[in-house]
């Protein structure tokens, strides 16, 4: 469990027998740097203290069994609420996959009060363009010449 250290209230959606929320408090800290680490293609041996640190200061989303809040997907995003966000580290453990909720994950994130008012929602996948071009009118970057990133090596 991380505090999330704001006065920012969580948003909870709810759907048959699960429950999304973004109450840092819920976030199963370990689950979700050992999916990451250890699953994913993007943050494989990411180290515990990052991804404590990445939760603390970005919106999570879990995605949990309704009556037993153990922890089956998230998402994170990177945003300043206001002009800018980023939309990463999602997954659905695969015990969980097939059952729409990495659909409705992506759309409960586009739904977030705090990211209505947001001009630039972005995201960078591998495999997935399908998915979130179809639940939550993704595209592909406008004029991406303009666009550049720096890579810690």
């Amino acid at each position: 469990m991380i505090d999330g250290g704001t006065d920012i209230a969580a948003v909870e959606y709810r759907r048959d027998d699960y429950l999304i929320s973004t109450d840092p408090t819920w976030l199963d800290v370990p689950f979700v740097h050992g999916y990451l680490s250890q699953s994913t293609y993007w943050a494989q041996q990411r180290p515990l203290a990052v991804v404590e640190k990445s939760l603390a200061h970005s919106l999570c989303f879990g995605v949990y069994l309704e009556h037993s809040r153990a922890q089956v997907g998230f998402a994170r995003v990177v945003t300043d609420r206001a002009t800018f966000a980023w939309l990463c580290d999602v997954f659905i453990v695969d015990a969980h996959r097939n059952r729409g909720l990495s659909k409705w994950l992506v759309q409960s994130v586009i739904a977030h009060p705090d990211l209505q008012g947001v001009s630039r929602l972005v995201l960078a996948t591998r495999d997935a363009h399908e998915l979130y071009r179809r639940y939550g009118n993704f595209e592909a970057l406008p004029n991406p010449e303009m666009w550049m990133a720096r890579k810690r090596v």
